[in-house]
């Protein structure tokens, strides 16, 4: 797992070498991070502070605090609404009666820092995949050419790099749909991740952030806290045990659960995070179809990415280019100075017409 995974350290580097984009790493360096970093901060109060507090009668309160963390809590959702301290005790406590009040249990929290955790490796599959696939082609050919003054040994590494793409043309489709798989999986991850989070939540994710603005805009009398529901402060908890007659006696007590408190704004910033990076993954996709389908598009991006080059050379090069080779000269032209760029780029435009390179 860790092999795949790797340290959180190693996501704070900034790569020598982009072999992906901005929306890419997103997922597999943002993403990842915050999950982590989420992930430890609710083990850190789970299993180093004291993440349940209950009160009860007659029953140790170690005792009730290992049970019910145990076996769960649970509030009664039709009392989430009124004035703590005069309508109810707290939003979802109150008395009720077994099989007329419904009645919710909440287990979920117990396993929050592993769910997160589950999370963040599932955020970084597509670039382990990636990663892989690509094998550190584009590094290999664009050593010693990101620096704007070439050496000797510099200028044999250009000669070589033009020759491979001269020989290679038409060569590179398979690695650039291997690249378009991983993009195309970053999407079905986060949006598979969102129906996960609300199938963890009992149906309540879909609508936790949009819930929790409304919120803010009603009156206070009126609304019912979507956090509270979702991940309560307080809650019951009903402990059984034998008494001296040998008939079972029943406990009622009140729980108080702090590491709600930072469970519910994980979530809510998740929330806000997941759309925001279901949208812009969206957006590339449809991008990246454009790139696919529109040879013209594809022309006037790698014009953009070699500006200095002469206009005729590019486009001479993508006019011989299909979409694996266009999208290799592109990559490297974000890891290659752009001096050297335009020159390997007015190479390769000689080499492609079949003349003699200067």
């Amino acid at each position: 797992m860790f092999d795949v995974f790797g340290s959180v350290k190693g996501l704070l580097k900034l790569d020598q070498v982009c072999i992906d984009n901005n929306i890419f790493r997103l997922h597999y360096k943002a993403t990842v991070i915050i999950l982590i970093a989420f992930s430890l901060l609710v083990t850190s109060r789970q299993y180093i502070g004291d993440p349940i507090d209950c009160i009860v009668d007659e029953i140790p309160l170690n005792v009730m605090d290992t049970y019910c963390w145990i076996y769960s809590t649970f509030t009664i959702p039709n009392r989430l609404t009124g004035i703590a301290g005069k309508d109810i005790v707290q939003p979802g406590v109150a008395s009720h009666v077994d099989g007329h009040d419904e009645v919710k249990y909440h287990k979920y929290y117990q396993w929050v820092c592993f769910v997160l955790f589950f999370q963040a490796m599932l955020f970084y599959v597509p670039r382990y995949l990636w990663k892989t696939w690509e094998g550190g082609r584009i590094k290999m050919l664009v050593l010693d050419l990101n620096m704007p003054i070439m050496n000797e040994e510099a200028k044999e590494r250009k000669k070589i790099l033009v020759d491979y793409f001269a020989d290679n043309i038409k060569g590179h489709n398979f690695y650039a749909m291997r690249f378009f798989f991983c993009e195309v999986l970053n999407f079905v991850n986060v949006l598979g991740q969102i129906y996960f989070m609300d199938f963890f939540l009992d149906g309540e994710f879909s609508t936790y952030g949009s819930d929790v603005v409304r919120f803010t805009e009603m009156e206070p009398e009126e609304r019912g806290d979507p956090m509270a529901r979702v991940f309560p402060k307080v809650t019951k908890c009903t402990f059984h045990k034998y008494g001296p007659s040998g008939s079972v006696q029943k406990f009622d007590g009140l729980c108080v659960l702090p590491l709600n408190i930072v469970n519910e704004k994980i979530y809510v910033f998740l929330w806000f995070w997941f759309i925001l990076l279901t949208i812009l993954t969206g957006i590339s996709l449809l991008y990246r179809f454009a790139v696919i389908m529109l040879p013209k598009l594809r022309l006037l991006m790698l014009r953009a990415r070699s500006r200095l080059s002469a206009h005729d050379e590019v486009e001479l090069i993508a006019s011989r280019c299909q979409m694996g080779d266009w999208f290799i000269l592109y990559q490297l032209g974000k890891n290659i100075d752009p001096l050297i760029y335009k020159e390997i780029i007015c190479d390769l435009a000689q080499k492609v017409e079949g003349k003699e390179i200067v």
